[in-house]
């Protein structure tokens, strides 16, 4: 598998970006109205299949004007996931991995100048309805213990929609 911090992400204003140059993008999009709150948020969703790829997304939100998003496509070459629960879940530990070192890398990146931002989200593909409302309470779980609040369907668009679209 290869490794959220290696290889590029894609945006659609600025092409393929390391995890450095999204975390540029991101805080020179925060800088061009700092007086303005931004909420950034991670999600993950997946496409079913027994070698499935994981488009994993960072969304940054100006509130309420609309907002920005980097993409990365995760691949396992060799690696099978027979069911959807399996998917799920490694749905929310990639969304994990990300936001844990997203957050380490833009507390490094900003301690010269306070932006206003919250990074506290993690959005996953799971909800009330469907398949899987019985994994709700492990998903929610995972994620308050990695330090985030989750996010489910409906509120959950950084996975349900907007990774939602690449898979």
């Amino acid at each position: 598998m290869e490794n959220l911090n290696d290889g590029y992400f894609f945006s659609p204003s600025k092409g393929n970006l390391t995890i450095m140059g999204v975390i540029e993008e991101l805080l020179n999009y925060i800088q061009e109205k700092p007086e303005r709150f931004y909420d950034v948020i991670v999600g993950c969703d997946s496409c079913s299949g027994e070698e499935p790829h994981f488009p994993v997304v960072i969304v940054v939100l100006r509130k309420g004007e609309g907002g920005r998003f980097f993409l990365k496509k995760i691949k396992y070459p060799s690696k099978k996931f027979y069911n959807f629960r399996q998917r799920i879940l490694e749905e929310v530990l990639l969304s994990c991995e990300l936001a844990l070192s997203l957050r380490e890398k833009l507390k490094e990146r900003q301690k010269d100048f306070p932006l206003n931002y919250q990074f506290r989200y993690i959005h996953a593909d799971v909800g009330g309805n469907g398949a899987t409302k019985d994994m709700i309470k492990e998903v929610t779980g995972l994620i308050r213990g990695n330090g985030f609040e989750p996010k489910i369907k409906p509120e959950s668009f950084a996975a349900s929609v907007v990774a939602d679209r690449f898979t």
